[in-house]
């Protein structure tokens, strides 16, 4: 499977999922694009596809040159010291320059959509899978209901609300045959854990993005022994295997500030309301 992956480095989940997109045997990972893309992420990019040797897969900034800090001290103390370094181009033209080259292309979003803004495609896309999202009380029958989001029609999501024009815009007007939305009603219910960390620690030999994965989240769980919400790697699984979620189809609707879903056929956008934890823990791991 031909993969460009779209993510921010706010949430560490983000750096887990470009490692499990390099060390899955059935993904070719093609381009990666960051937002904001400061020089310091594409420094963090580099050097993750540099210790897995993927050192050729083109990296994509939405602003390059921004003077900002968006990674945490927590990267360094996980991947060690890397430099900041600069992208290949801006994100919108690394997307259009692997569409061209892999029309089968699937693009996995775990970031606010601010690369696809200026991105004119020439044909449609074959396959979109965005974390992000809402299904509310409407779509969701109560057996899948988590009780945060019971009774709910509209909830405020991070990646489409850091840019709803863009998200709008992939929703609404660019073509895409299939549109896959892994949505925060399911990605909250998902959490790497200890006993998920146990079983990582069987499954880390079989690749160098593995054992980063491992190495990363031996150090946040020692600080959040609850565990962590694993939202773009459950994205990234239903890639693989979207029977790992049950969907449902509708429209996706905005409402002041807020995300929400209708029930409609022939959007080609299908939403989540169920995740099986089971099935993407086999997934994630190899199993």
């Amino acid at each position: 499977m031909n993969v460009l992956f779209d993510m921010e480095t706010g949430d560490p989940d983000d750096a887990v999922t470009l490692c499990f997109l390099i060390a899955h045997p059935a993904i070719s990972l093609r381009a990666v694009t960051v937002t904001p893309g400061t020089d310091e992420q594409i420094g963090l990019v580099h050097h993750i596809l540099k210790t897995t040797k993927h050192t050729d897969i083109p990296v994509g900034s939405y602003r390059p040159n921004y003077d900002k800090n968006c990674v945490s001290i927590y990267y360094r103390r996980w991947l060690g010291n890397f430099e900041s370094t600069s992208p290949d181009d801006e994100g919108y033209k690394i997307i259009s320059q692997t569409l061209d080259e892999y029309p089968d292309l699937t693009i996995i979003t775990g970031a606010p959509l601010t690369n696809f803004g200026s991105l004119e495609v020439k044909q449609p896309i074959h396959r979109w899978i965005a974390q992000g999202g809402f299904a509310g009380d409407n779509v969701v029958p109560p057996q899948y209901r988590l009780p945060k989001f019971n009774g709910l029609l509209f909830c405020p999501t991070y990646n489409f609300n850091g840019g709803p024009k863009q998200a709008l815009k992939m929703l609404n007007d660019v073509p895409i045959k299939e549109r896959i939305l892994v949505s925060k009603n399911v990605c909250h219910g998902v959490v790497y854990d200890q006993d998920f960390h146990k079983l990582l620690a069987t499954q880390k030999h079989l690749h160098p993005g593995y054992e980063l994965i491992y190495k990363g989240m031996e150090l946040y769980l020692s600080k959040n022994r609850a565990g962590k919400k694993f939202h773009d790697p459950l994205a990234a699984c239903v890639a693989l295997d979207q029977s790992i979620c049950i969907f449902k189809e509708v429209k996706l609707l905005r409402k002041g500030g807020k995300w929400g879903s209708e029930p409609n056929e022939g959007t080609n956008t299908f939403i989540s309301i169920y995740a099986d934890q089971d099935k993407f823990r086999q997934t994630f791991l190899q199993l």
